[in-house]
């Protein structure tokens, strides 16, 4: 049986890093990308499963769904359109939790309003405790 896997949009360094973090701890996740680029980049770090979104076409009338099921999402920021874009396509993918990184204090009304369940935000986008978080719930599946 397969479990709802934790989806991750990395864009910053810091998305990056946890990335990593995740992978190195053996859990399965899947990265989430708007563009070819940073696709083959993904890629070429070895991340196994991409789902990759149109965000330029804002209210599309074709739904997207993906192959897996979706458990916990964690959205870095890289920019409020970008991050806003992707709260509005992924929030209907999951009953569980989103959480938004952010290295600003502004937007967190914003991206509240949207769907996201937990704004955190972090100057240097550091949110390796959210790995234990994610184990204390037993959110994390397996393929």
């Amino acid at each position: 049986m397969q479990s709802d896997l934790l989806l991750i949009a990395a864009p910053t360094k810091a998305g990056e890093d946890f990335m990593k973090q995740i992978k190195l701890s053996g859990f399965p996740f899947i990265a989430l990308t708007n563009n070819k680029m940073e696709k083959l980049k993904l890629e070429g770090q070895g991340v196994k499963k991409i789902i990759q979104v149109d965000t330029s076409v804002p209210g599309s009338s074709t739904p997207i769904i993906p192959d897996y099921p979706i458990g916990n999402i964690i959205l870095f920021e890289e920019s409020l359109t970008l991050c806003c874009r992707y709260i509005q396509i992924c929030r209907s993918w999951t009953s569980g939790s989103m959480y938004v990184i952010t290295q600003s204090v502004n937007p967190r009304l914003i991206y509240k309003g949207l769907g996201a369940d937990y704004v955190i935000y972090s100057k240097n986008g550091d949110v390796k405790f959210l790995l234990s978080t994610l184990l204390q719930t037993n959110k994390l599946g397996t393929v």
